[in-house]
């Protein structure tokens, strides 16, 4: 991999083995339905985000578990030929790695995930060290191990590191891994889950005074706090085949642009185009483009 930054993010969270259906319309129930294709890629929020960056450039470090079956050995080798650093994974024996099943409506592009987590224990914050810091410059965490995010996401702020925040769904521990994140990105199923809108929800998350905070609104954008005023960022238009993983890679996009120094505004924009490109192809990360691609889309 050939590096252009001399920044590095290291990332704890989700990775995972992806089959993935193709069907030209979502099946009806208790029937049968001929896939266009099927394929078998890595996923996970924050194993994709980093694959997002490595392809921006940026050096990447994950840290996760899978098990010692062939689920975690792919998972491991998808990662390592996106040349995200895989050192500090844990590969527990006899058990099974984090997998997904995802059907693919090719009307829409839209995609229903059925996963099922690693049946190996979850990271343990005994597991988690400031070594996995080292020369880090940034830390995404999706919460999903909530003890082992927790002490990341402590050991990240005495070290001075900034902190993202996948929030996908409102978990245990996710209240208190926002308060001490510096980045929340969030999804409108997040918001639903505290029972506010998406304007409510930046409220209460910037509560805790973070640099900003995102709720990201699908084909409808986004909407952004940054010290008490708000945007929103409309959703670039692309012929979407497949919208898997496209909020990972618009977090891999996001941070790029916390570390290139951009504003706010145009840190959103380029994490919204970023992830649009990903659409057009299917799977999380077989779409993600390159930076110069991503620019040329926005001058367009």
């Amino acid at each position: 991999m050939n590096y252009n930054s001399t920044m590095k993010v290291a990332g704890l969270g989700q990775c995972s083995l992806d089959y993935i259906a193709l069907l030209e319309r979502y099946p009806v129930e208790d029937t049968k339905e001929e896939a266009t294709k099927l394929l078998i890629q890595g996923g996970g929020p924050v194993a994709t985000a980093l694959v997002s960056l490595a392809r921006l450039g940026v050096r990447t470090e994950f840290t996760g578990v899978v098990s010692d079956d062939d689920a975690g050995s792919l998972i491991i080798k998808g990662l390592k030929d996106e040349g995200v650093g895989v050192r500090n994974i844990k590969v527990r024996k006899g058990g099974a790695s984090q997998t997904a099943f995802i059907v693919v409506n090719g009307r829409t592009g839209s995609r229903t995930i059925l996963w099922k987590r690693p049946t190996v224990t979850p990271l343990k914050s005994t597991e988690v060290n400031a070594e996995f810091l080292k020369g880090a410059d940034f830390l995404l965490l999706d919460g999903l191990m909530k003890d082992a995010s927790l002490k990341a996401g402590r050991l990240a702020g005495k070290l001075g590191v900034p902190v993202m925040l996948d929030a996908g769904k409102v978990r245990d521990g996710m209240l208190e891994l926002a308060r001490l994140s510096d980045y929340i990105v969030a999804s409108e199923e997040f918001a639903r889950n505290l029972k506010l809108s998406p304007k409510d929800a930046l409220s209460y998350l910037a509560a805790s005074s973070p640099r900003a905070v995102t709720i990201t609104l699908g084909k409808k954008g986004s909407v952004t706090w940054q010290n008490g005023k708000v945007f929103t960022q409309k959703a670039f238009r692309v012929k979407a085949v497949d919208t898997t993983g496209a909020g990972d890679v618009f977090h891999g996009g996001y941070i790029y642009g916390v570390l290139q120094k951009w504003d706010i505004r145009k840190t959103v924009e380029f994490a919204s185009a970023f992830a649009a490109l990903k659409c057009r192809k299917p799977g999380g990360r077989a779409g993600i483009p390159t930076l110069n691609e991503t620019l040329r889309f926005i001058k367009r």
